[in-house]
């Protein structure tokens, strides 16, 4: 099918009729299953140190066929658009449903709303220009400060065409663009090398990010994180109060704590949070949401991969726990309703509860207050790698932008910051809640049992009391 094609394949390629046939069968006496085709298409530019380093393309499609029956599911899938191939996957499938006896559960209702209406990204611009563009980012940062020896710019746009065909023959379909701009720059002074980072991006064109207004913007903060760096000095090491910054540090937020509020893992008692619905689980003024309704953001879907419209779910409210998020499979076994959860990294992948925009509201407090009350802690606003132990929401972080804060006076910027706890403790202890709630500018991609997919964060300046700063300060 040529990509200028719409991704129709019950019109065009299979015969519905008879694609329903086998799903009604793979799925009888099962609880639940679908159908689910989808066509992607993706492209990678990058711009390294003066020269294209690398420019990819990649193209495919497929289909995955699930039955699902209490706890278990079965899934076949296959590159081979075909009923013979829809046939085989159904085969396997079934396996999961043995002697039957389940109830399908009611399908999903249905919306009118488009959360994203960019046709292709990736047609946005012609070839050429994307790769001058990335030569002109690079001769722009290296221009504006002398410190600078390495430029790293990488474009990267995405279309993912999906259709959802139920046992019940409900068709439901969803086109989702996606773009990225990313910035790199490592200065060098007195020997000394540090580097910084900016971008993102989101369901959208490409258009506005290759836009000169834009990208200037991006490598000058890029270069500006980098220089801060270099005169940062070792962290300090011990327990400390911490500000975080608005926006990206949210993704503390998204690890320490929204894994563990995922439906899946609480049915299966394996989160710190399980058990908990109803109690206080962190302080006064906390109120926490997934919320992939948010237009044109990196996380959102106008339906999740089961065919489910997205939704905003209060996870916390007030401190309290009042919600978890949901696939089909935990909300029924759960006695729920679906969120609008359900995601998948791609046909070849099994749906499970994933988040998509995870972020905290505003709260009365006002930033330049919040560090002010500091006595002695850090001032963290950039964030890279981290890991979490959903078992128990202990964490660790690295930071990549933070500064010493003494006496409520932010001071000298401090490189090699880990912050460690668990999610349960950290959020228990938070002070204050800044009124500056930001969403991080579209970066986000979240890892679960292999599957990655992209994802928004976002929280207003917070305070936490007694985090555990890792550091290699004497």
């Amino acid at each position: 099918m040529p990509a200028d094609t719409p991704f129709r394949p019950l019109e065009t390629t299979l015969d519905e009729a008879e694609a329903l046939a086998i799903l009604r069968q793979a799925t009888d006496g099962a609880e639940d299953g679908e159908l689910f085709l989808e066509r992607r298409r993706s492209e990678v530019l990058v711009f390294d140190d003066g020269r294209v380093k690398t420019a990819s393309y990649d193209a495919a499609q497929g289909f995955g066929l699930r039955a699902v029956k209490g706890e278990v599911a079965g899934y076949g899938h296959s590159t081979e658009m075909s009923i013979a191939a829809i046939r085989r996957a159904a085969e396997t499938a079934r396996l999961a449903v043995g002697d039957g006896g389940g109830v399908m559960a009611d399908a999903p209702r249905g919306t009118n709303e488009k959360l994203y209406t960019h046709a292709d990204p990736m047609a946005d611009a012609e070839f050429g220009v994307k790769i001058d563009t990335l030569g002109e980012i690079d001769a722009f940062a290296r221009a504006l400060d002398p410190r600078v020896v390495q430029v790293s710019a990488s474009l990267a746009a995405s279309h993912q065409e999906v259709e959802i065909l139920r046992p019940d023959g409900l068709r439901v379909a969803d086109t989702r663009p996606m773009v990225r701009l990313t910035i790199s720059v490592i200065v060098e002074e007195n020997a000394r090398r540090e580097s910084g980072s900016a971008g993102g991006g989101g369901r959208y064109g490409l258009s506005g990010l290759i836009e000169r207004s834009h990208w200037e913007g991006v490598a000058r903060e890029a270069l500006r994180i980098a220089v801060v760096n270099l005169s940062a000095e070792p962290a300090p090491a011990g327990v400390m109060d911490v500000a975080l910054g608005p926006g990206w540090p949210g993704i503390l937020l998204h690890e320490a704590v929204g894994h563990g509020l995922e439906g899946d893992f609480n049915r299966k008692k394996q989160s710190a949070f399980a058990g908990l619905m109803g109690q206080r689980v962190a302080s006064p003024g906390v109120t926490v949401l997934d919320d992939g309704t948010i237009p044109d953001r990196r996380g959102s879907i106008t339906v999740d991969d089961e065919g489910t419209p997205s939704s905003a779910t209060t996870l916390i409210e007030d401190g309290i726990l009042v919600g978890y998020m949901q696939d089909r499979q935990s909300a029924r076994l759960m006695g729920v309703e679906p969120t609008g959860n359900g995601r998948r990294e791609s046909f070849a992948h099994a749906p499970m509860t994933r988040m998509t925009n995870t972020y905290m509201l505003a709260g009365d407090a006002e930033p330049g207050d919040i560090v002010a009350d500091v006595k002695d802690g850090i001032y963290a606003v950039g964030f890279g790698g981290g890991q979490v132990d959903i078992t128990n929401g202990k964490f660790v972080f690295s930071c990549t932008e933070a500064y010493r804060v003494k006496n409520g006076v932010v001071g000298t910027p401090i490189k090699g910051a880990t912050l460690i706890g668990d999610g349960a403790t950290a959020m228990q202890q938070i002070r204050a809640v800044g009124r500056d709630m930001a969403l991080d500018p579209g970066m986000g991609n979240c890892g679960k049992n292999g599957q990655w997919v992209p994802v928004g964060v976002g929280q207003p300046t917070l305070l936490i009391g007694g985090l555990t700063v890792g550091g290699s300060a004497a």
